[in-house]
């Protein structure tokens, strides 16, 4: 546990990718297999379970250091992170722990689960009592199952190739489906990943997937695409669907399905499955899993999709009102034979040949004269339920990760949705802005102002902590958001949410309404459980509009035009396959 604590503290201390892959490979030539397994687990991204709330381990620390809750809030708005508050506050430990990580976890984490929370609270308090401030510190991240630690997958992938002299991308392959909770870290496990070449199969076990490849994001005006990419006839041009990335596996006569996310998601998606048995063993499909109703042109909104991504048992009526289909893009494998160093134009030509009068869908490929006509499609993108193109060269193979160097794939995104919008609600950060507030909560007009001087009789009201009254104009929450800013700008934000908040609960403040923002979001959908009946998805703040009043702000009406943009019909000349 010392030694992964110390890991922790060097991984936290940096922001030099050489500086991270050598603290690592020092770690995995200190540490026992056991314990390195653990460590490749975390720091790739497995999720330890919660054993207790973050508050609960808050109020027992407080207990233990004899101090009162508000002062205990007062250190956390200084210190940033709730866990190093924590071990900061806890007297000193009588005595250092020797158990490696494996023990910790194996022995001690995953028994508490279960228990009475008076017992799960009298062994923590044990176990810090154990630990310096650095062990303690990481022990509540793993308890509370708030572990994060600045330390990319690609970048443990690295260092455990440098420590074992083999190539990464074949620990990145191998490495697929290890932080499945399922399975268990062991020093098996971890050997699997980092055997020589001649000493480990090299072939997949039945139900592993390939590394997905990744696209970079396109931003360039399409008028420079001729000189920086070259002509469209170099590349393939598919529809960018918005779904969940997956790999479909037909292998030994069974089928696995797995996200991008790598979480097996077999059991969700029965349809997909019954969809696959056709595919000859052998086979490893990339692709998208969308909402997709029979005899419609073009899939569902993501909302729809949103209703099985969280189900583990699936009824028939969920099947009924969210049936999902699979839209395959690319061949990975064909018979048993890995085919991703072949160029791109050859797995496609294969795909098409493989799904030929099969019911799966094969993406359909644009094809145009120049880049400016295929600029023009893209702007119908909306209206056909894509989100733009996908490009993707015909010389590339299919690399790991997001890389550049076995080839190219660009993904060219329409423009977010976008809608002038009232700072009405904000709270403090976390980390390094947990002194500023960041986090903000946005409002629209229930119908436009008749002028300047009917929006100006709202903010009074506000900020007198009048309830607003039934059919009066009033501002309507509808999303929040807290990234898109510069720091300075969210220090400007800051000061002033200071001087013009009006009532505090916990954390949150609310504001007397001042600044429009401009927000962006990439899709718009009808939700039950707010109160502006509308959801957005991935909100950002663009800009703040210091040039825009209050009273010229969007409405709820302009939130329903988007909606309608988003969701409109299918187009026969859409893309359907």
């Amino acid at each position: 546990m010392r030694l992964f604590a110390r890991l922790f503290a060097e991984l936290d201390a940096t922001t030099s990718t050489t500086a991270k892959v050598e603290a690592l490979q020092r770690y995995f030539a200190q540490a026992e297999p056991r314990d390195a397994a653990w460590a490749v687990y975390f720091l790739a991204g497995g999720k330890p379970r919660q054993v207790a709330p973050m508050s609960t381990l808050a109020a027992l620390a407080c207990e233990e250091a004899g101090i009162a809750p508000w002062l205990f809030d007062e250190c956390y708005q200084a210190v940033g992170d709730l866990a190093e508050t924590i071990a900061h506050v806890l007297p000193r430990g009588e005595m250092v722990s020797t158990l490696g990580l494996a023990d910790w976890v194996e022995q001690r984490l995953l028994p508490l689960r279960g228990l009475p929370p008076a017992e799960v609270a009298e062994r923590v308090r044990g176990y810090w009592a154990e630990l310096d401030a650095q062990g303690r510190f990481l022990l509540v991240k793993l308890v509370g199952g708030a572990f994060r630690v600045g330390v990319s997958r690609l970048l443990v992938q690295r260092a455990l190739a440098a420590h074992a002299g083999i190539d990464a991308k074949l620990v990145a392959q191998r490495m697929m489906g290890y932080t499945d909770g399922r399975a268990m870290p062991s020093a098996g496990r971890l050997q699997a990943l980092i055997a020589p070449l001649d000493a480990a199969a090299t072939a997949l076990q039945e139900g592993q997937p390939y590394p997905f490849f990744l696209a970079h994001p396109l931003d360039a005006p399409p008028e420079l695409f001729a000189s920086r990419l070259g002509p469209p006839s170099d590349w393939q041009v598919e529809w960018k669907y918005d779904g969940i990335r997956g790999q479909v596996i037909k292998r030994g006569g069974a089928v696995w399905i797995w996200s991008r996310g790598e979480d097996p998601v077999t059991e969700r998606f029965p349809e997909i499955v019954e969809l696959a048995q056709a595919l000859p063993d052998g086979t490893v499909l990339d692709g998208e899993i969308l909402a997709w109703s029979a005899g419609q042109g073009r899939p569902a909104p993501f909302a729809l999709l949103q209703q099985r991504i969280g189900r583990k048992n699936v009824t028939r009526k969920v099947l009924a009102d969210a049936p999902v289909s699979f839209m395959a893009y690319d061949l990975l494998e064909q018979g048993g034979q890995d085919l991703r160093s072949l160029p791109q134009a050859e797995r496609r030509a294969r795909l098409e040949a493989l799904l030929q009068g099969r019911p799966i869908k094969l993406s359909p490929v644009e094809r145009a004269g120049s880049w400016l006509e295929l600029a023009q499609r893209r702007e119908r993108s909306r209206e056909l339920g894509v989100e733009g193109f996908m490009l993707k060269r015909l010389d590339a193979a299919y690399g790991t990760g997001r890389t550049k160097s076995d080839g190219l794939w660009w993904k060219w995104k329409v423009e977010p949705f976008s809608i002038d919008c009232v700072l009405v609600y904000a709270q403090p950060g976390s980390g390094r802005r947990a002194s500023i507030h960041t986090d903000y909560t946005f409002a629209v007009w229930n119908r436009a102002p008749r002028d300047r001087e009917e929006a100006d009789a709202v903010v009074e009201a506000v900020a007198r902590r009048e309830p607003p009254r039934a059919g009066a104009l009033q501002l309507v929450a509808f999303a929040k958001a807290y990234s898109g800013l510069t720091d300075e700008e969210f220090r400007q934000v800051d000061a002033l949410i200071r001087r013009t908040t009006i009532e505090k609960f916990g954390p949150v403040r609310s504001l007397r309404p001042t600044l429009v923002f401009e927000l962006g979001f990439e899709g718009i959908n009808r939700s039950t459980r707010h109160k502006s009946g509308i959801a957005v998805r991935f909100p950002r703040m663009l800009r703040i509009r210091h040039d825009k009043p209050l009273h010229e702000a969007n409405t709820l009406r302009d939130l329903e035009a988007l909606l309608q943009e988003g969701q409109a019909g299918p187009d026969p000349a859409g893309p359907s396959p």
